[in-house]
């Protein structure tokens, strides 16, 4: 099996977090709430990968990393056959203004069609139905 390192980014602002839904694609529909998280590339430090991630997904200017919140690991199987290392950082947004809702397309460096990610703002009491574990360290913002 392998072992995949990976970053989940918790962008918090007035006491709530982004989360987004895939909202033109019947199959990642199905992902549910998710928060900005993805792989971390070979030679590429979890720290910078959090931020490229974030924005990628989100489009937010003036993203900034504000503590690192622990590592887990998460059994991705029976979909993939690998666990996921993850290293979850909380972020702050450095943006006068900051939209309630709206799209943001990810193209993968092109290696793919964009991926729809339709985002808004969740209360971070409301924040433990996150999908695949992303909500496993939401407590720690709280120490």
């Amino acid at each position: 099996m392998r072992r995949i390192t990976k970053v989940v980014a918790y962008i918090v602002r007035d006491g709530r977090v982004v989360v987004f839904a895939h909202g033109d694609h019947d199959t990642l529909a199905l992902a549910g709430l998710q928060v900005p998280a993805g792989t971390v590339k070979p030679g590429e430090l979890p720290e910078d990968a959090v931020l490229r991630e974030a924005y990628e997904e989100t489009e937010l200017p003036g993203l900034r990393l504000v503590r690192y919140l622990g590592v887990g690991e998460y059994d991705a199987r029976p979909s993939v056959d690998a666990v996921h290392v993850r290293h979850f950082y909380e972020l702050a947004v450095d943006a006068d203004e900051v939209p309630e809702r709206w799209t943001a397309y990810e193209t993968g460096d092109g290696a793919h069609d964009p991926i729809r990610f339709d985002l808004s703002w969740m209360p971070l009491d409301q924040a433990h139905v996150l999908a695949f574990g992303q909500g496993s360290h939401l407590g720690r913002l709280f120490d």
